[in-house]
Formats: structure tokens, C-alpha cells, sequence
């Protein structure tokens, strides 16, 4: 196991300054090997041609240090360089191998029309010494010179068009990672502060009326805060270490769900308001990303209810169905303004998002018999509940 992991380890390709030298590197080696002969054996050309021609390889094979940053500009040079060596040197060497791994980087970074310039210059230029008298190319090397560019370039740009679509999946699995995150802490701490802000507000109003009596019910309110503090940074706590976790190790509470509902008709009860619950339908254990939105469904409406409504009473009503779970949460306010009704916060959006996310539909708005009332229905996964 352990020689396993050293030879996985050692595999690794470079990155970075160590992957451009090992490019520029891995492209000299091959291209110095195969021109060897024009320094050894008998002699085809003078030294200062050999010179020169060895100095143009040295040139083309370092300037792919740059590739991965200029790639145009390395790629332009390099095809500069391997038609000099070409036009000094007698020996045909494999210079042009350093050419066609700039065109395809050039491709790859997504410098499409750059590389078909460059390819087509190089044939053009190689097609116009053909027909000049260069009897080492002739009109099948030009034809085949052709294909083997086009098919770089086709690869390039399909490497180019591969990572595209890799950025943009993970850039959309980041934004939506974020939005649920915003959602998920939005939900959590926005309940449980508009709760607090509610209770305190209820007690200072009493104070002022009645210092007397206002004790009493000031004290009441103070535990409430306290009690509903506690839980918002429980909940809050538990999220956040499921955000942090990195292994496979239980969150500090347990997951919300519509089994901590009494918890959130009792927050709402010590806000003012009156709640009835009403629940239909079997009791099953509902899967836990159902559970969680027709919790959160519930918690925000009620959240709104104490901030917005100016209700009395509100009706909590929960039917688990053969193939989904509906939510329905009215009260007897006055509704949103005119102005909200046209344009949803938050609250309503986030919503929303939640029922869509699993399949399922979310409305809003004002009820028949006056009020608000929302209404969410969440299906089951492939139709059926968690026995669990």
C-alpha cells in the first residue's frame, strides 16, 4: 500500500514553471536526437550553418518555456525560427514538431482564429517552396502537412471547449452551492431574529403601558428571548459544521425537520400569535431533503407572519400524500403591500427555490377569506417515501 501511494504520488504530472520546463524540455530532446547527424559523420554543410542552425533549435525549444502564458506570440516565433533553420540548414531535421505543439496550445487557449492563420501561413509558405524547386517537399507532404495542422488545431480547440464546459459546471455548482448556503443561513438565523426582535418589542410596549403588571410579562418575554437565542445559535452552529465538515463525522444537532414542529409553533405562540396545527395523511418518516424544505416552508412563513401580517392567529396545515407532502400555512392579516405582492423578498424567493429544487411548486399570495397564504407541495424521490 505504501510503495502504491509513493508511485501515485511520483506520478503526478508538473504544474506550473516545472510543467512549462518540462514542455520545453520534453520537445528539445526528441528534436536534438534526430538532429544529431548534422554533427557527426560526413560533412553536408559548413559549421557556421550547422552553428546557426543548432542556435535556431535552441531558440524554438526554449521559447516553449512561454507557451502556456504568450501562446501566440511563442507560437508566431517558433514558426519564424523553424522556417529559418529550414532555409539554412540542409539536414531535415524534426524542428517542426515545435511548431505544431505551439499551434495546438495556441488552439487549446482558446486563440481559434490565431491558429488557423498560423496553420495556413505554414502551408502557404510550405506549398510556395514546393513550387519554387524544393524537391524535399512535394504535393503529397504539403496534402498530409495540411491534415496533421487541421487535426492539431481540431484538438486544440476541443481541449479548449472541454475545460470551458469544466469551468462553467463548477462555477454553477459554486453558485448554487452559495445560494444554498445563503438560503439555508437566512432561513436559520432570520427566524429565530425576528422571533427575539418580536418578543423584545411585545415586552417594552408593556413596560411603558404598565410598569406594575409589564414586570411579569417582561420576565416572560426575556425567557423566551433567551430560549430562542439558545436554539438560533444551535442551528446555527450545526450549519456551519456541516459547511466545515470535510469527513464523514455527525453534524452537533440533529437535522430540522417536521418532527421539531412544536418547537416552532411554541416560538410562535410566545411571539403573540395563535397557532393551529393541522397534520392529514400517514406518518411515515419523510426523506430528509423533503422534511428539511417543508420545515424551512414553515419556519419562514411563520417568520414573515410576525413581521409582516400584523395577524392574530395562523393556521399550519400538513398532508402527507402517497406522492408528496403539501404545506399550507394562512393567517388573518392585512397581507403584503401592493408593492410586495408585485415583487417578493427573499423570503417568498427562497421558498420558492426550495419546492423547485426537489420537483415540487410553492404559491403565494393573498387568501380568499383575506390574509396570506402560502402553499407548497414537495414530491417524494421517484415517487415514494423514506421508510426509514
Amino acid at each position: 500500500m505504501a510503495l502504491g501511494a509513493v508511485s501515485r504520488l511520483r506520478l503526478r504530472p508538473p504544474k506550473g514553471r516545472a510543467a512549462d520546463a518540462a514542455l520545453a524540455w520534453g520537445v528539445f530532446v526528441p528534436v536534438a536526437v534526430g538532429s544529431l547527424r548534422s554533427l557527426v559523420g560526413e560533412r553536408e554543410e559548413s559549421w557556421s550553418a550547422t552553428i546557426l542552425g543548432w542556435t535556431l533549435i535552441v531558440a524554438a525549444c526554449a521559447a516553449l518555456y512561454l507557451c502556456r502564458r504568450r501562446p501566440v506570440v511563442v507560437a508566431a516565433f517558433v514558426l519564424a525560427a523553424t522556417a529559418a533553420y529550414y532555409l539554412v540548414s540542409v539536414y531535415d531535421g524534426p524542428l517542426m514538431v515545435a511548431f505544431v505543439v505551439t499551434l495546438y496550445v495556441v488552439a487549446a487557449k482558446g486563440h481559434l482564429q490565431a491558429a488557423i492563420a498560423l496553420a495556413a501561413l505554414t502551408v502557404i509558405a510550405t506549398g510556395i517552396g514546393t513550387l519554387a524547386g524544393n524537391h524535399d517537399v512535394n504535393g503529397v507532404a504539403v496534402f498530409m502537412l495540411t491534415g496533421w495542422l487541421v487535426g492539431v488545431v481540431a484538438l486544440g480547440w476541443v481541449r479548449h471547449n472541454r475545460l470551458a464546459l469544466a469551468r462553467e459546471t463548477e462555477e454553477r455548482a459554486a453558485g448554487e452551492e452559495r445560494l444554498r448556503i445563503a438560503r439555508e443561513l437566512h432561513d436559520v438565523v432570520g427566524h429565530h431574529l425576528s422571533l427575539i426582535n418580536v418578543q423584545a418589542a411585545a415586552a417594552l410596549r408593556r413596560l411603558h403601558k404598565d410598569p406594575a403588571k409589564g414586570a411579569r410579562s417582561a420576565e416572560e418575554a426575556l425567557g423566551a428571548i433567551k430560549d430562542t437565542s439558545r436554539d438560533s445559535l444551535r442551528e446555527l452552529r450545526a450549519t456551519l459544521g456541516v459547511l466545515r465538515q470535510v469527513d464523514e463525522m455527525a453534524p452537533i444537532a440533529p437535522t430540522a425537520g417536521l418532527n421539531r414542529l412544536d418547537e416552532l409553533v411554541a416560538s410562535a405562540r410566545l411571539a403573540g400569535l395563535a397557532v393551529r396545527v393541522r397534520c392529514s395523511g400517514e406518518r411515515e418518516q419523510l426523506p430528509t431533503e423533503v422534511d428539511l424544505a417543508a420545515y424551512r416552508i414553515v419556519q419562514e412563513s411563520l417568520t414573515n407572519v410576525n413581521r409582516h401580517a400584523h395577524a392574530t392567529a395562523v393556521t399550519v396545515g400538513i398532508h402527507r400524500g402517497a406522492r408528496h407532502v403539501t404545506v399550507e400555512i394562512t393567517d388573518n392579516g392585512h397581507g403584503p403591500a401592493v408593492a410586495d405582492r408585485r415583487t417578493p423578498g427573499s423570503g417568498i424567493r427562497g421558498m420558492r427555490e426550495r419546492a423547485h429544487a426537489l420537483g415540487g411548486e410553492l404559491t403565494a399570495g393573498p387568501g380568499p377569506k383575506g390574509g396570506f397564504t402560502v402553499r407548497g407541495r414537495i414530491p417524494y424521490p421517484n415517487g415514494a417515501r423514506s421508510l426509514s
